[in-house]
């Protein structure tokens, strides 16, 4: 009878290890987007006084360096939310939380920089509509297919990569045929995108890295699926690192193109969407409408993607009753947090027409890079100074790595400009507070962010 009961025993449930490691960086280069550099090229390109490509290149190194921090720590703690759960493992769960609320602000000020780039990209083709009516229509859009519980699929997901790699494909070849044509081979070999004596300067070099590192928002998520990969240990890391380096060599020619296609950064009218000037330059309307076109989609995909992160994230705070649950933790009859999907809407729309678009990366900016130095401290208290059983210190790994990759994110943090670090700092403050208040000066239970669902 024991074996009998024994064999009709269900096994527990657990997820299978059947990723390899082209699944994960294939899943990371979508993550980040094969044009994630296209709207921040302008911005770069004035900020950093024409050495756009430079940036790119900067931030990738320090992007690379944190990739190997979050590679190994997603081998410990591996789950959904993983910066959150390696601080608050790491550190408690106060130092946690305030990681937590610094990524809570990443969260709001996505949608809202979506919106308002999906709006600046229709502008562009239909100049003659005013941006706060654009800027309604693209967060109306996304509220109402919040609104309705509509989620992109992965079959979307997989179209839309192909149709902006297509078109990248496209721009690459005629950029390189145009810069040929006009300036020979002494024009697609040379150092001015990277260093010009005239401009160059390392403050705007700081400040230009700053917006630069948006383009590797999202390499973390690859992380995320340690648990469904074969060798985890080897895999995640190497995936982490290859999708970082891919990102900044295939950005980083993207922009050097574009630099040499259009040198001359004074002269960009557009700077959010100079990336469009520059398509027309070498491949005429069709070329510049493809790429508002491409522009927009994945503008309104990544901001519903970013409204349902933030309404997800604001239910699970008032389910938690971290916020008002009356508010934040209602579900209506299909159990949609329809007042959560309001709120965000209506919180991205004030957002577009207060905040220009570059603000608004440097303050995405500001949650994603906190999280990147919180991660790297993390791994080099974890491996580099804890007391690990089994582990044998690896000093170039477990050392050299977190503290570079801790120290560029700090370079690039401080590029930020003066008054985003001020209204971050202020942020946080409100968060501590926040913490302060929630657990009656500590005597109470810490209080617990769940990313787990967003």
């Amino acid at each position: 009878m024991s074996s009998a009961a024994e064999s009709t025993v269900s096994p527990t449930p657990h997820l299978k290890r059947v990723l390899s490691l082209w699944d994960l960086i294939y899943y990371g280069i979508i993550l980040i987007s094969p044009i994630a550099a296209v709207p921040m090229f302008g911005e770069a390109q004035v900020l950093s006084k024409g050495h756009a490509a430079t940036t790119l290149l900067a931030a990738m190194v320090a992007m690379t360096a944190t990739a190997v921090s979050f590679g190994r720590m997603a081998t410990v703690y591996p789950s959904a939310g993983s910066v959150y759960t390696y601080v608050s493992r790491g550190f408690g769960s106060n130092i946690g939380f305030i990681v937590g609320w610094a990524m809570f602000l990443e969260y709001l000020i996505q949608p809202m920089q979506n919106s308002l780039y999906a709006a600046l990209s229709i502008q562009r083709l239909l100049p003659h509509i005013p941006l706060p009516v654009l800027s309604a229509v693209a967060v109306g859009l996304m509220t109402l297919l919040c609104w309705l519980g509509i989620r992109t699929t992965a079959r979307t997901n997989q179209i839309l990569l192909a149709f902006m790699s297509a078109i990248m494909a496209v721009f690459l070849f005629e950029a390189f045929r145009y810069v040929f044509l006009h300036q020979h081979w002494q024009g697609l070999i040379s150092t001015q995108p990277l260093y010009d004596p005239r401009t160059f300067s390392v403050r705007a070099i700081a400040a230009g890295t700053a917006l630069a590192a948006t383009t590797y928002i999202g390499f973390d998520g690859v992380s995320i699926l340690a648990e469904e990969v074969h060798n985890p240990r080897r895999n995640v890391l190497l995936a982490s690192v290859l999708v970082c380096v891919f990102t900044g060599l295939f950005a980083g020619l993207q922009v050097y193109l574009a630099q040499r296609v259009w040198s001359d950064y004074h002269t960009l009218a557009n700077p959010e969407t100079a990336f469009m000037d520059i398509a027309q330059v070498v491949g005429g309307y069709r070329l510049f409408a493809a790429f508002g076109i491409v522009l927009l989609v994945s503008s309104l995909a990544c901001g519903l993607a970013g409204h349902l992160g933030a309404v997800r994230l604001l239910y699970g705070m008032g389910r938690d009753n971290l916020l008002p649950r009356k508010v934040f933790g209602y579900l209506n009859a299909d159990g949609n947090p329809t007042y959560n999907v309001a709120i965000v809407g209506i919180f991205a729309y004030v957002g577009t027409l207060t905040l220009g678009w570059e603000r608004a990366v440097e303050i995405l900016n500001f949650g994603a890079l906190l999280a990147f130095m919180a991660v790297n401290v993390a791994a080099l208290r974890h491996f580099g100074l804890g007391q690990v059983e089994g582990h044998h210190r690896n000093l170039l790994l477990d050392v050299i790595a977190p503290a570079l990759g801790f120290l560029f994110c700090l370079i690039i943090f401080l590029g930020l400009q003066s008054s985003t670090l001020a209204a971050g700092a202020i942020w946080l403050v409100v968060g501590g507070a926040y913490l302060v208040l929630k657990t009656k000066g500590s005597r109470a239970e810490p209080v617990v962010i769940d990313f787990s669902e967003s």
